[in-house]
């Protein structure tokens, strides 16, 4: 595939429109218990009445980011997680504000971005940390992973037992600038989208927010080009 060939990067973005999943990391492997402190499981309750999942991720003891496409009626937030079944040691922390980015196209699904403020802050330790925020946008970041608890290869039918996590590799693309997004391509990934979960690259540092995908390919909203706005809500708190 030619990385540089305009009209099939856009045939594909036009082809993410309804292919916005929650869930799904193909290509990866368990991660190491508790070695993802800021990871965050959102149970979902829909205005349609129906429970889904997305995933988060801390940036201070009382926010999490997410996808602005996991937007419900309630929010179940879930920190310090490792297996998402029969885990007795996590209680659900209510969401207080849902704050969706204003520009948020369901469409396009652009401005793919949502900050949600718990309605305590949580207990900061070994398990439960918040994840520095990436400032510089102009470079692509290497060494990238992302990870969750959606779907997987083995068991395409329901979510993870476990975290999973697997590594990307972003490439250069002809996307224009205001749709701001890393993008990689191949089947290893999120599939559609771990919706909302960190690209974490060049070390701890959140640089991208799950969004959506096809098969083949998949987006990430690029934090940097937010940062201005996720700090401003949080300082109005």
């Amino acid at each position: 595939m030619a990385l540089h060939n305009t009209w099939v990067v856009l045939m594909l973005v036009l082809s993410l429109r309804g292919q916005v999943q929650t869930g799904k990391i193909f290509g990866g492997r368990p991660a190491v218990p508790h070695s993802r402190p800021y990871m965050v499981l959102l149970e979902l309750k829909t205005f349609q009445g129906t429970t889904i999942y997305c995933d988060g991720f801390l940036i201070s003891d009382q926010f999490v980011v997410t996808a602005a496409h996991c937007q419900a009626r309630i929010y179940n937030v879930y920190v310090g997680l490792h297996k998402f079944k029969n885990d007795q040691t996590t209680k659900a922390i209510q969401v207080c504000q849902a704050i969706p980015h204003e520009d948020f196209n369901e469409k396009t699904i652009s401005n793919d971005l949502m900050l949600l403020q718990l309605s305590e802050k949580v207990n900061v330790t070994e398990h439960v940390r918040p994840i520095n925020l990436a400032s510089r946008g102009d470079h692509l970041p290497q060494r990238c992973i992302v990870s969750g608890w959606g779907f997987s290869e083995e068991n395409p039918n329901e979510m993870a037992s476990e975290l999973r996590e697997v590594n990307v590799t972003l490439v250069n693309h002809t996307l224009p600038a205001d749709r701001h997004v890393y993008s990689s391509l191949g089947e290893s990934g999120p599939s559609n989208g771990d919706s909302g979960g960190p690209l974490v690259c060049d070390g701890e540092v959140a640089y991208g927010v799950v969004s959506g995908g096809t098969k083949y390919f998949k987006l990430y909203t690029k934090i940097p080009d937010y940062l201005g706005w996720i700090l401003g809500h949080m300082r109005k708190k």
